[in-house]
Formats: C-alpha cells, structure tokens, sequence
C-alpha cells in the first residue's frame, strides 16, 4: 500500500517505472511482430486448404511461445541473459554468439520506442486506471504499426479485441462516454469504409484495405466520435504527402494503418490542445465541448 501512495506522490518515479515496464514489454512485442503474421498466413493456408477439401499440411507448433527464439541464422538458442532488451543487443553489439550474424538493429529500438512511450504515457496520465488502458493502447498500437509497415496488415486478433476493449474502457469512462464510443466505433468505421467502396466501385481497384476501416473504429471506441474529425485530418494529410513523395519514385503501394496509429495517439495525448490550437487559429470554439 506505500509503494501504490509513494507512485501517487511521485509521478516521476511512476514514469519511470513504467518506462522499464515498457522496455521489457518491447521485447515482447518483438516476437508478437515476427510470429503474428506467420500465424496468421499459417491460420488462413490452413482455412483454405480445408474449404478446397486439401490435405492438411503438418507443420511444428508455431505460436508467441514455442519454438524458443532461435538465431535464424545458425539455429541457435538465444539465452534468456542474450534476450534483455536492448542491453543484450549492445553487449553482443549486435551480433549472434554463435555465427557472428548481425541482428537486426529493429529490436532494440523497438524496445526504446516501447519504453519511451511507456514513460511518457505514465508521465503524461499520471497513476491512475487512465494510464493503465493508455498504455495498453500504445503497446497495441506498437504492434500493428510495424505489422502493418512489415506486411500490409492489421490482424483481427489484435484490432476487434481493442475495440472491445475500448467499449469496456468507455463503460467506466475513463477517455470517453459510452454513447460517444458506440458513435465513435460506427463513425470511424463507415469514415473510410464508404469512400473506399465508392472509389471501388468507380475504378474497380480497391484503395484501401478492411483493416483500416477497423483500426479508424477502433479509436473512435476508445477516445469517443470527437476525436475522428483530428485522427482522419492529419493521417489523411500525412499519407498523401508520404503518398506524393512514394509516387515520384516509382509508385510503391504503403500501408495507411501508421497513418492512423500516429494520429490516434496524437488524439489521445494531445486532442484538447489541437482543438485550442485550431479553434484559435479559426476564430471559432470548435473544441469547447470535445474530449469531456
């Protein structure tokens, strides 16, 4: 009960707390952003085979925890002292024990990024149940944006479980009200949904993906409908000017699901002062009532 009082007093030594919490957490994220979509492809190979009456394929239990991580290089098994975050990276400087591979840079700033955000998110919302399902929606948000960089992807497992869970956080209204996040998951969803299927239908080409339409409604469950208007402005703004620059060489397509995931976060942490900001600039009150 002191710690619980102490954390409360001090808001500094909970941030960084949670900044450690966060580092170790980043390793962790580091094996859902690798394996996820393995299982996934395995999941929907499997799905397919069965609907076309295929024989199944036998394949080694792949899930987050078995095999133990392996240097994908030699096949050796990583110790539990070579997987502490970061700080194994830099001791090994960051190469493999056994074969001398190089790894990849990716995980310990995966680790640094989780860990910085994790400090601030508790230094931001301070102890409290708000910090809490913050942090859970960082951490969640970590995961999908490089899932979606790596693959194009954002998986059902991760996306309709938050919203879920953002209904429960609206519940006990922690960023939103309950009717504000119902609006919020159905406005966000149909916000994309609808353009991309008019665009669909106009070129036949699809512009972009079903996920992201869930993603959109994913925060408009967690930080209520007043928060769509910042999150669909400024990753819209953001993916067309990455999109004009991803034009000019060459065409590439590219996931907007970043996109969405920055600007959700920038909502979260920064939605009163961005209306401010707007409705001083314009001359118009357009954020009295938001973020309530």
């Amino acid at each position: 009960m002191m710690t619980l009082d102490l954390l409360r007093i001090h808001p500094g030594a909970f941030a960084v707390m949670m900044g450690i919490v966060g580092l170790l957490f980043g390793s962790f994220l580091n094996v859902v952003i690798y394996r996820l979509p393995v299982m996934v492809q395995r999941e929907l190979r499997r799905d397919a085979r069965d609907v076309l009456d295929l024989e199944l394929e036998i394949q080694p239990r792949f899930n987050l925890a078995v095999p133990n991580s392996r240097c994908p290089c030699c096949d050796r098994a990583i110790r539990p002292w070579e997987n502490l975050p970061v700080l194994s990276w830099l001791a090994l400087r960051g190469r493999c024990s056994g074969c001398q591979a190089k790894i990849s840079v990716r995980y310990p700033l995966i680790e640094l990024a989780t860990g910085l955000l994790s400090f601030i998110t508790a230094w931001h919302f301070g102890y409290g149940p708000q910090c809490l399902f913050a942090l859970v929606m960082v951490w969640g948000g970590i995961a999908l944006f490089m899932i979606d960089i790596d693959t194009m992807l954002l998986p059902d497992c991760i996306v309709l479980p938050g919203i879920w869970l953002g209904m429960v956080s609206a519940y006990f209204s922690i960023f939103s009200s309950l009717d504000n996040a119902l609006i919020g998951a159905c406005v966000g969803y149909l916000a994309f949904a609808i353009p991309a299927c008019v665009f669909s239908l106009i070129t036949g080409r699809s512009g972009m993906g079903a996920g992201d339409f869930k993603l959109l409604a994913l925060f408009g469950a967690w930080l209520g409908w007043q928060a769509l208007p910042i999150i669909v402005l400024l990753s819209a703004v953001s993916g067309a000017i990455i999109g004009l620059i991803t034009v000019r060489r060459g065409g590439e397509p590219y996931p907007f699901g970043p996109f969405i995931i920055v600007a959700g976060f920038l909502a979260m942490f920064y939605g009163h002062e961005i209306y401010a900001m707007c409705s001083h600039s314009t001359g118009v009150a357009i954020g009295a009532k938001f973020f309530d």
